[in-house]
């Protein structure tokens, strides 16, 4: 059973004048062929329009909706199930909120590294939610370490509500694991792509955002805080998130305007959970597209670009 988001109230009425259209129509009662065909023609016209003109708390909305494809969806898409997982930080644990490993993409070898949110209640839970430990940063880090050896590029997809907040997340060092990220990250030898595909909230984020190019998908959000947090820290309570969403600039139009992202990627009208395959297309044919890009590039200048790139943010010239 399909899930509808607040927004999508006219669409989800559609859907079920279709349902029972060609329930009578398979009962052999009517030929409602032509019905159908008009009836499902206007439900594509009514998202496209709800879709080109979502609000960003709308936006973030869908990048939160519960059949959105995560991050393993997407890597078992782009490498046709040539996926090898690694695991462990050769520290702590295995944080199973961030995953890595090897996979093929069109017979290139290639790392790839995300978070990683659970598909239903038991699932979450043993991901916590896609929110990952220290150690999940330490894992990420010692996996780009080992793509670098190897001198393999390295795909981020990033989907987090944020790095695990717990004390005992603080107490083995959050801060640390996520700035240590940024260092190494900047510094690597070998091509590095992020890409948003989900929520991409705070320091969790960026801690695998570093890179030569980071793209947003179109109905994706990335940003310092929550709409929900800053309406609680402004306001003293989530009232107010809508305006926050709209205040804090966190769509891919705003980040891409601020010249935060290097591109944008076109979702499928009705959100990337509406058709999977054409997400996971796309997205792959991005991935190859900047791989073959940076490749002919050398190491140090790869560097040079990166650095120059993130320290060029934020610096105001009169």
């Amino acid at each position: 059973m399909a899930i509808y988001l607040d927004f999508e109230k006219k669409i989800e009425e559609l859907d079920e004048q279709l349902a029972k259209l060609k329930e009578i129509e398979n009962k052999g009662e009517v030929d409602a062929s032509a019905t159908v065909q008009e009836l499902e023609q206007k439900i594509i016209d009514t998202k496209r329009e709800i879709y080109d003109n979502l609000t960003p708390w709308q936006r973030v909305q869908v990048s939160r909706h519960p059949e959105r494809p995560y991050t393993l969806a997407y890597i078992e898409s782009i490498t046709d199930g040539n996926f090898i997982e690694f695991h462990g930080d050769r520290g702590v644990k295995d944080d199973k909120a961030m995953v890595g490993g090897f996979g093929l993409l069109d017979g290139q070898s290639v790392m790839f590294i995300g978070q990683q949110k659970g598909i239903n209640t038991k699932q979450r839970q043993y991901r916590n939610f896609g929110m990952p430990n220290p150690e999940g940063y330490r894992k990420a880090l010692r996996l780009m370490k080992m793509a670098e050896k190897f001198n393999k590029p390295i795909v981020c997809l990033i989907d987090t509500p944020g790095a695990f907040p717990g004390l005992e997340a603080e107490e083995r060092g959050q801060g640390e694991a996520i700035a240590r990220n940024l260092y190494e990250m900047m510094n690597l030898t070998v091509p590095v792509i992020n890409i948003v595909i989900g929520e991409g909230a705070s320091g969790g984020a960026l801690g695998i955002g570093i890179g030569d190019k980071v793209l947003m998908l179109e109905n994706t959000w990335y940003s310092v805080i929550s709409p929900e947090s800053c309406s609680s820290i402004l306001w003293r309570n989530w009232e107010h998130k809508e305006e926050a969403a709209s205040a804090l600039k966190l769509t891919a139009k705003d980040m891409k305007k601020n010249k935060l992202i290097d591109g944008i990627i076109k979702e499928p009208v009705g959100g990337a959970h509406s058709d999977r395959e054409a997400t996971f297309k796309k997205v792959k044919s991005e991935i190859k597209k900047h791989i073959k890009a940076l490749s002919a590039l050398k190491p140090q200048e790869l560097i040079d670009a990166r650095i120059e790139k993130f320290t060029a943010m934020g610096v105001v010239q009169d």
